[in-house]
């Protein structure tokens, strides 16, 4: 999990898949941080992406750092306590402009499920779980 933790930031952006109804969503994310030894990703709880989250929680996500790419496929899942939240905030201060942990719109979840294929050109897929 810390491989892939490393890959996304160090990517910056990735790209995150929900369902909106039968339409597939796709949109870029730029949050992820370890907390209690999952990985966790944020969002708010105005937006439609946290709409199409908790209608279905199962998501990819996409992200590329030149000639290799990482897939990710699992299942989100809400962690409400104030802690995780202020976890999140406080990896990314930049977002306490936005948001709060006590903002009531604040929303962080962690993977679970969790299969990573890191893939290239070049090499053979490596496939991790978590």
């Amino acid at each position: 999990m810390e491989r892939v933790a490393e890959y996304l930031k160090q990517a910056g952006t990735y790209y995150l898949a929900t369902m909106d109804g039968d339409q597939p969503r796709v949109r870029p994310f730029g949050t992820v941080n370890v907390f209690e030894g999952k990985l966790y990703i944020q969002t708010g709880k105005s937006k439609d992406v946290s709409k199409q989250i908790h209608a279905n929680p199962k998501v990819e996500i996409c992200a590329c750092t030149g000639p290799e790419w990482i897939r990710i496929s699992a299942t989100l899942v809400e962690d409400d306590r104030r802690e995780a939240r202020v976890s999140m905030l406080d990896a990314y201060p930049s977002l306490q402009a936005m948001y709060s942990p006590d903002d009531g719109n604040t929303e962080v979840f962690y993977l679970k499920d969790a299969t990573a294929t890191f893939s290239s050109f070049t090499k053979a897929p490596e496939t991790v779980t978590f």
